[in-house]
């Protein structure tokens, strides 16, 4: 199962509902899960030092000359139950994307994919080969509008709420025309958890539960 995470519009929390899905994807599971980062930031969502690797990006440069099977040798360890593939300094050169595409929905384990921010090049390639494309998202008007006219289109939908917005799930899945998998209300307790690198340790259980829906 291929799962790419995505949004329309920056400080929707793709990175650590990335994470957070692989996590809960990874427990309990012989071989774990696999979390693919595209976007650069999971690291430290994960509370890890930058890998020293040349990752995504060094295995794509590298072109035909490199074999496939050298993509799962950069992987690091990230948590019980999860290893993640970081995205390394540089271009993502988008002429091996298919490939790239294919080994990770071949893995045998869940892989979730931090597409990022307006995926494009790569992380659109990855996101348009996934089983299930991930729109993670508020209820945010700007944030729809843009979802809309992306090339991308998601098969679902994460809804990040908070009180006080004027739009509720049935405006978002209108707008956007896929269902909400998960409402995954916005907790203080969260960032405090990522601000503090503990995210894996101390994952808060609100949110763990919401989002496990779209797990």
């Amino acid at each position: 199962m291929l799962v790419a995470c995505w949004s329309s519009k920056g400080g929707a929390g793709t990175t650590v509902v990335s994470a957070t899905l692989a996590l809960l994807l990874g427990r309990g599971r012989v071989g774990g899960a696999l979390l693919a980062d595209l976007a650069g930031d999971a690291p430290a969502a994960l509370g890890l030092v930058d890998p020293v690797t040349p990752g995504i990006a060094g295995w794509l440069a590298a072109g035909v000359d490199v074999p496939p099977d050298a993509l799962h040798r950069l992987e690091v360890f990230a948590a019980d139950g999860l290893a993640l593939l970081p995205r390394g300094e540089g271009d993502l050169p988008a002429e091996r994307a298919d490939v790239l595409a294919r080994l990770l929905a071949a893995d045998d384990r869940p892989v979730v994919v931090d597409c990022g921010t307006d995926p494009r090049g790569v992380a659109l390639v990855v996101a348009g080969s996934a089983t299930r494309s991930v729109l993670v998202t508020r209820p945010c008007f700007l944030a729809l509008r843009r979802a809309t006219n992306l090339p991308v289109r998601p098969s679902e939908i994460v809804l990040l709420t908070e009180p006080g917005r004027a739009l509720g799930r049935g405006d978002v899945e209108r707008a956007v025309g896929a269902p909400v998998v998960a409402e995954v209300a916005v907790d203080p307790q969260v960032a405090r958890a990522v601000d503090a690198g503990l995210l894996t340790s101390r994952l808060p259980r609100g949110f763990a539960r919401d989002l496990a829906r779209a797990a």
